[in-house]
């Protein structure tokens, strides 16, 4: 019954914080284009994401007459489903499931993700959607690739599947400081797996009319718009677990999980949309080499190690 009652508060503070996270990009945007961004609903905005969440989900649902109803009703759902369930391997140092395979947890459910959006593109039976849906696969599946490679590059310098050795590895030095182009590439990883600028040709505005969720108005736009930053929350928090020493205890675990979520912001206020033939080249030809490059010599680090140790 614990461990039910953490899962339930951790996902509606989860939801709370992503409530609040497209407030402040909303605010950091507005400030980065010279402009006030929400300030009318309560003090400074504050309940703009309140007033937002009334709004979407009263508005009227509409069913495309073409449209393969029971898929593109619950794609939305599975979408926001697992992107809530990836929270689970949140590291708790109380009573909750910090398993000892959590990584492999990450990469069998993100991966999942790619299911979601293929189905509510070709379901919603629109051109514009299936496009912006096969767009959107080609690129996840794509950095997937160099996402596990750098991630077992991590795996083979602590090995253990555990995030929690990750906290106990990092106790004196942050891993961005021994391998700082893997975390480079990990963050710009992220950003391509999280359909964020530059990455965002999933939802192409100027060409695929906003992508996959061309169709969707109300509760299932809303759905997929909850999925999108609870993974870019989850994302930003991976990325303080695994190179900048994220100790749960202490406060500045915060405020590095704040940093990092304020440089999502920040990119999508500063870089134009990428070129979609360069986003592939960049996947296969720059990350895929260079990651197998890493795990190739820390692989041999670790084993020189253990023989020099034996």
């Amino acid at each position: 019954m614990l461990i039910f009652f953490s899962m339930l508060i951790l996902v509606v503070f989860v939801l709370v914080g992503v409530a609040f996270l497209t407030l402040l990009e909303r605010k950091v945007l507005g400030y980065i284009q010279i402009r006030k961004g929400p300030n009318k609903v309560g003090f400074m905005g504050i309940l703009q994401p309140f007033s937002d969440a009334i709004k979407l989900f009263s508005k009227e649902q509409t069913f495309p007459m073409m449209s393969n109803f029971n898929i593109y009703y619950l794609s939305p759902i599975m979408n926001l489903f697992i992107s809530l369930f990836l929270w689970l391997m949140m590291p708790f140092l109380s009573v909750f499931l910090s398993f000892n395979l959590s990584i492999l947890f990450f990469l069998s459910i993100s991966s999942l993700s790619v299911y979601s959006v293929m189905m509510a593109g070709w379901s919603s039976n629109s051109g514009y959607s299936l496009l912006g849906s096969l767009r959107s696969v080609a690129q996840t599946i794509s950095y997937e690739v160099s996402l596990s490679l750098i991630l077992m590059s991590f795996i083979f310098l602590i090995l253990s599947f555990n995030l929690v050795d990750f906290i106990l590895y990092q106790k004196f030095t942050w891993f961005i400081f021994l391998c700082l182009p893997l975390c480079l590439m990990w963050v710009i990883t992220s950003l391509a797996e999280t359909n964020r600028t530059p990455f965002d040709f999933a939802e192409g505005e100027s060409e695929l009319v906003s992508g996959f969720n061309v169709e969707y108005s109300s509760g299932g736009f809303a759905m997929i718009f909850l999925a999108e930053y609870s993974s870019i929350l989850f994302m930003s928090m991976i990325c303080v677990m695994l190179f900048l020493g994220g100790n749960l205890n202490s406060f500045l675990f915060f405020i590095k999980l704040g940093f990092m979520v304020f440089f999502w912001v920040w990119v999508r206020g500063t870089l134009p949309r990428f070129r979609y033939d360069k986003l592939m080249y960049l996947s296969w030809k720059s990350f895929l080499p260079s990651s197998l490059n890493y795990l190739i010599f820390f692989f041999n680090l670790k084993m020189f190690i253990f023989i020099f140790i034996l």
